[in-house]
């Protein structure tokens, strides 16, 4: 599997609350995770990173394991979300510090010809191949309520007030829930996972011809969307992970 991750705190935050990571299993089974923090006096980025470091070690109990089924899979991404969210809604109790704190996630594993999906709140997951780009995940948020249910239109949400406003999140509440899917996976396909400081920034048509870029090597398109989003502003932190299955010929690796 071929991977790329980059962050960037923006121009405008003091603090980069978005945390990510991309590992691996036995057999090659990708596993990538993007968390977007939130709270005040830094416990937004202790929210994100508890949220990452949370779903990293329950995955990494299973280092040995060569191959799930996609029933297992979706499992393991709903226990992982679930259980970061007990560890944080449990910290914020404790510490006022921490006091409402709490993150998005979104998650993939990635299987043999599907990828689970998993994710709380308003970062994203794309598909982006032949048939152009195919947001996966809903957003988790009050303006994307009203979008459905026909209170706004697409324009308006786009430049919306309380855009971002959550109606889901990871830590706030003891419980939460968690959506998860499968999609199908061609080799030829890109996956895209984001914090909205790149969404907000760059239309999904122009985060769709970098990512289609065939003269782009995975990091280098990576980069670019970043560029992107700190050209329209990069009025929050940016997170881009992209994932995509390795030809022959060509090297796998990991860019942070």
């Amino acid at each position: 599997m071929l991977t790329a991750t980059l962050s960037n705190i923006g121009r405008i935050r003091q603090v980069n609350e978005d945390q990510c990571w991309v590992g691996s299993l036995g057999g090659g089974i990708a596993i990538a995770v993007v968390a977007d923090g939130m709270g005040g006096h830094q416990a937004g980025d202790v929210a994100s990173q508890t949220a990452v470091d949370t779903f990293r070690g329950a995955f990494e109990q299973h280092a040995e394991k060569e191959s799930f089924s996609e029933q297992e899979g979706k499992m393991l991404i709903r226990q992982a979300i679930a259980e970061a969210n007990e560890t944080i809604y449990a910290m914020a109790s404790r510490d006022d510090r921490y006091h409402n704190m709490g993150t998005t996630v979104v998650a993939a594993l990635m299987l043999p010809g599907k990828a689970v999906i998993g994710h709380v709140g308003d970062s994203r997951a794309y598909r982006v191949g032949a048939g152009g780009i195919e947001q996966l995940t809903l957003d988790h948020s009050l303006v994307n309520e009203l979008v459905r249910s026909g209170q706004l239109s697409a324009e308006e949400a786009a430049n919306h007030p309380r855009r971002n406003v959550l109606t889901r999140a990871i830590g706030t509440d003891p419980e939460v829930e968690i959506d998860v899917q499968s999609v199908e996976w061609r080799q030829e396909d890109v996956l895209l996972l984001c914090s909205d400081g790149l969404t907000n920034m760059v239309s999904d048509g122009r985060i769709a011809e970098v990512v289609a870029d065939a003269a782009l090597a995975l990091e280098d398109k990576a980069d670019h969307l970043i560029q992107l989003a700190l050209d329209g502003g990069g009025d929050d932190n940016i997170t881009v992970v992209l994932l995509q299955e390795k030809r022959a010929g060509e090297a796998g690796g990991v860019s942070a």
